[in-house]
């Protein structure tokens, strides 16, 4: 769990641990299902130990226990501006997949057409599951802003796999 994104949800106001997992299994929608519990308790120690968080206890019901609300600090509501302030985008890397494949194919280890066509079986199930995924948001939510830059980052690639056959494919028709 990314700790910037635990702080900015902290900065709505404080929460214990399973209040802050359901704002963010809600703001998440479908994304957040496979959320671990259990990373969001670890999230919040590492923050705490850095002076990002801090910790009082709640006096629970009967039937519950005192339960830990965490709160940010000074530090940390500077560190969620900063966060928010900061312009980026992941840089243009190769994923390991380019890697193998230009290896594979350069190395003559194995056909590139065989490994495009494993990985676009691949890619298009996962975009028809961040399809169906979107589809059953309701209109204009976070999540299905969120679903919606998936399926256009799979589709990117998508048609990068099939620059990739039309290379090979276009050496091939030349041999």
């Amino acid at each position: 769990m990314q700790q910037e994104v635990v702080l900015a949800m902290l900065a709505k106001e404080p929460s214990h641990g399973y209040q802050l997992r359901a704002r963010l299994s809600l703001a998440l929608g479908p994304l957040g299902d496979a959320m671990n519990a259990g990373q969001i308790y670890v999230t919040l120690s590492r923050l705490e130990k850095a002076g990002l968080v801090g910790c009082e206890r709640s006096a629970g019901l009967p039937d519950r226990p005192d339960r830990k609300v965490y709160a940010l600090t000074a530090a940390g509501q500077q560190r969620v501006a900063d966060w928010l302030a900061e312009v980026s985008w992941p840089r243009p890397d190769l994923a390991e997949f380019h890697l193998k494949l230009i290896a594979a194919a350069a190395a003559r280890l194995a056909d590139p057409l065989v490994i495009v066509d494993t990985q676009r079986r691949e890619l298009l199930r996962r975009l028809r599951d961040a399809q169906r995924a979107a589809m059953a948001e309701p209109g204009h939510s976070d999540a299905g802003l969120l679903l919606e830059g998936i399926v256009l980052r799979l589709q990117a690639d998508l048609r990068w796999l099939e620059a990739c056959e039309r290379n090979w494919t276009g050496r091939k028709g030349q041999s």
